[in-house]
């Protein structure tokens, strides 16, 4: 028993000596537990689990309680930020922190403007009193604009919870994609349209109906300000366009490209709405391909996952795109989009 024992007690020696090896050769520090992993595969943009969610870019904690009126009203008194938008046609240097497409001008094929996802932080949005016309909560909203040709728009939005009506004909037609939160909008005749994040959002112009925000919301949203009502039903309602259902691979047709007028055997796509001078899809490319774009229509794409590059054809400028970012082509804009990490975006045109 004396030798079993001693065996024993050197074996726990033993292995109390390999464990403090261990401890003193390797940092630990880094291990994640299940729940950081989970916000890991989040910002990696998983294809088919989920939809892309984007990490917000703030200093700090920022209070839902900072932000502006009417985001469209509030577009042109934004917050100057460290690093705005680039043109194709400018150096950084060159580049105003609000910039404007000339519609005017003499080379319109170098008039693209380029947004990282940090250009729409919450602490880089124009602020401005609450919102009066609420009949609950506290809303309180925030906007910053990216480029503004006089008929396509784009820029960002964000508000707190509450809710509201909107009685009056919408001025134009919007789309938008949700980053954060959850809300509703209601038709004319009540009916509610719910959306959350990666979902894309068609309102018409000639809406009328209310806004429900249930949770925070922060959206990247593009506008077409066409001269007409478009739609014929009665009332107009509210398109909401569902990331596991509009954007699977179910949903895409390979073939005619929409977007960039070719017929390609490995881009991807679905036009989810097509009414009058506005049309909104989603757009799919593996890498290794260039697309090349001539006399290109007024065009806006969010990207949701991979790296492509927007480049002008006459100057040969070239921006890198990642997910997150968003850019505004002009129309009569020509160059190439070269894909090098498998690119889905969220599109649309303005005529």
């Amino acid at each position: 028993k004396g030798h079993e024992h001693t065996v024993l007690t050197s074996l726990a020696l033993l292995a109390t000596l390999i464990f403090t090896l261990v401890i003193e050769r390797h940092d630990f520090s880094a291990i994640r537990c299940p729940r950081q992993l989970h916000g890991d595969i989040l910002d990696g943009f998983p294809r088919l689990a989920r939809a892309p969610v984007m990490r917000r870019q703030t200093k700090g904690t920022t209070s839902n309680a900072v932000l502006a009126n009417s985001y469209l009203d509030s577009l042109s008194g934004a917050t100057p930020f460290s690093a705005p938008p680039t043109y194709g046609s400018s150096s950084p240097s060159q580049v105003p922190d609000e910039p404007v497409m000339d519609p005017a001008a003499s080379d319109r094929s170098t008039a693209f403007a380029h947004a990282p996802l940090e250009y729409f932080g919450l602490d880089n949005l124009a602020m401005k009193e609450p919102r009066a016309t609420a009949d609950w909560g506290g809303p309180q909203e925030g906007s910053r604009k990216m480029a503004d040709d006089g008929v396509l728009r784009a820029g960002s939005w964000f508000c707190s919870r509450g809710g509201w009506p909107s009685p009056n004909q919408k001025a134009h037609t919007e789309i938008f994609y949700v980053l954060e939160g959850h809300a509703s909008i209601s038709d004319a005749d009540g009916v509610k349209h719910y959306f959350g994040p990666g979902d894309t959002v068609t309102i018409p112009k000639g809406h009328t109906g209310r806004w429900d925000i249930v949770s925070p919301i922060h959206k990247i949203w593009a506008v077409n300000a066409h001269d007409r009502i478009e739609e014929t039903a009665n009332p107009i309602r509210v398109q909401v366009d569902h990331f596991h259902t509009s954007f699977a691979p179910r949903s895409l047709t390979v073939g005619d490209d929409p977007l960039y007028g070719t017929n390609s055997p490995v881009v991807a796509s679905n036009t989810f709405y097509n009414v009058g001078p506005t049309k909104v899809g989603v757009w799919t490319c593996p890498p290794g391909y260039s697309i090349s774009v001539k006399n290109g229509a007024k065009t806006f794409f969010h990207l949701l996952e991979g790296v492509v590059y927007v480049v002008d054809g006459p100057t040969g400028d070239a921006r890198r795109c990642v997910a997150g970012d968003t850019v505004v082509l002009q129309e009569g804009w020509s160059g190439h989009i070269d894909v090098m990490k498998s690119a889905k975006k969220i599109w649309t045109t303005a005529a």
